[in-house]
């Protein structure tokens, strides 16, 4: 083993987040603790909690729910590689392209939408949503 994994010890919840590579930044990782989307062991953190192997760690992130459990710890950032070894993915698999809510895209320069085309675009988006719910 190297100094920076191991498998005792423990490490901030934000850096090791960011150093597993769930996150792009460690500030995105503090942020999420401090938002209320990352939990230990059912718990809401702050980016300083201490997390140890055998935590369970849910991340928001994206639009996503992570669950992981920690199988090693890192200090620092890792290769792709080694970061898969760091922990145990429970997360539920994403939903499918279909079941998402479509991005409705206006053409630059069109202006504001008009009454009628708002009306039409939340039709849409309570279509989709409808979609959501029932699959």
């Amino acid at each position: 083993m190297t100094s920076e994994a191991s498998d005792t010890g423990t490490a901030r919840v934000d850096s090791w987040i960011w150093s597993v590579r769930l996150t792009k930044t460690r500030s995105q990782a503090a942020t999420a603790c401090r938002g209320g989307h990352v939990r230990v062991n059912g718990e809401r953190v702050k980016p300083a909690y201490a997390v140890k192997p055998g935590d369970e760690v849910r991340l928001r992130h994206a639009g996503r729910d992570r669950v992981v459990v920690v199988s090693r710890v890192v200090k620092k950032r890792v290769g792709a590689p080694v970061a898969v070894e760091c922990y145990v993915d429970n997360s539920p698999p994403p939903p499918p392209r279909e079941l998402t809510v479509p991005l409705v895209l206006r053409d630059r320069g069109t202006g504001r939408p008009t009454k009628r085309d708002r009306r039409e675009l939340d039709r849409l988006q309570d279509r989709a949503q409808d979609q959501w719910f029932q699959g």
